[in-house]
């Protein structure tokens, strides 16, 4: 029977980088400077929590608690909303056993609520969270870089995409990549304006859009992100002549890269096909850099952005998120907002 010994709140710093550098398939998203990032751009503070087992292993739970709250009023998670997927860390395989400690050692200190979003690459053990947590999937696309950009290019793109990316390429775009937080601005004002177009299309009103926008993704969100990751985080540009067309933020760590952000004005992306040259010269750089993955993020099955991802050879990945609550806050929020975008006919993308 494996037991905890020990658990660290916050985790060490030391001990996660260690974690870090002895596992293949962690990700930008479980690592300390994300959580800084996190902290730096919103009421959050460090709640990692370091658990040793009597058996030696070792697993690292990335979480964030909310500032400023009593025990009983306490939101954690790994990660708070609009900030990926997070998910533990571990020194080598964990079973069941392991799994469960730390899912039981989360329900045994009083929190309003405690959210764990695993990633596309997490180990199946973890799929075993006790009935208290509420279980929630969603479908992750990430494309397997094994065999190098030519190989990845010639029998994992689709034609149609390889296709594009040609039409991209005579269409006289010139393609910018900065690792310096540079072109955080540009991609900043792309974005903007793509939440305005998101907007319309779903019959969302402006104000109510930019206020999301205003409160999951802040102006300086981006530039933290950058300035903390260093060269990390790219920032890839796609510009018609002097026109931003499309942009994209690309995130890495170790041998796994991460989409995390994209934006184009429509009217001069799709004609020439910016984001697909783009994700091409990314998804380059990342086999260049000896990534394994390039995850293309959460997409709903069946819809155009799913297609999409799709495209350039991603594979569909169920996740979960498993949730904690002593209230029934998420059922309250989730048939709020049902009963909104019916008033709206809001219609998901």
């Amino acid at each position: 029977m494996v037991t905890v010994r020990e658990v660290t709140v916050p985790a060490p710093r030391e001990a996660w980088v260690d974690l870090l550098r002895r596992s293949t398939e962690a990700t930008v998203t479980q690592t300390p400077e994300w959580l800084d990032c996190i902290c730096a751009t919103g009421p959050w503070t460090d709640a990692s929590r370091l658990y040793r087992f009597d058996d030696g292993r070792e697993v690292l739970l990335p979480f964030a608690r909310r500032r400023h709250l009593p025990a009983a009023l306490a939101v954690e998670g790994s990660w708070p909303f609009d900030w990926s997927t997070g998910g533990p860390v571990a020194d080598g395989p964990v079973t069941v056993a392991h799994t469960r400690s730390v899912f039981e050692d989360l329900l045994e200190h009083r929190a309003l609520r405690r959210t764990v979003r695993l990633g596309a690459l997490a180990d199946p053990a973890w799929r075993c969270a006790p009935s208290a947590f509420h279980r929630e999937t969603q479908a992750i696309y990430t494309l397997d870089l094994s065999g190098g950009f030519d190989h990845v290019w010639g029998t994992r793109f689709q034609p149609s995409v390889r296709r594009a990316v040609r039409k991209a390429e005579q269409s006289g775009l010139r393609v910018e990549v900065d690792r310096a937080g540079r072109l955080v601005g540009v991609f900043n004002e792309l974005y903007r304006a793509s939440v305005a177009r998101w907007a319309e299309a779903q019959h969302e009103p402006q104000l109510l859009a930019r206020w999301r926008m205003q409160r999951a993704n802040p102006p300086h969100k981006f530039q933290t992100v950058a300035e903390r990751l260093g060269d990390r985080c790219s920032v890839w540009v796609a510009w018609q002549d002097e026109h931003p067309a499309a942009a994209l933020i690309v995130l890495r760590h170790g041998t796994q890269a991460k989409y995390w952000r994209g934006a184009m004005d429509r009217e001069v992306a799709s004609p020439t096909r910016a984001n697909d040259l783009l994700h091409r010269l990314a998804i380059e750089d990342a086999c260049r850099s000896s990534c394994t993955h390039y995850s293309m993020g959460e997409a709903r099955p069946g819809s155009g952005l799913a297609r999409f991802k799709a495209g350039f050879g991603a594979r569909e990945h169920c996740t979960e998120t498993y949730r904690a609550e002593r209230l029934p806050l998420t059922r309250i929020d989730q048939a709020a907002r049902v009963a909104v975008k019916r008033v709206l006919r809001f219609e998901d993308a």
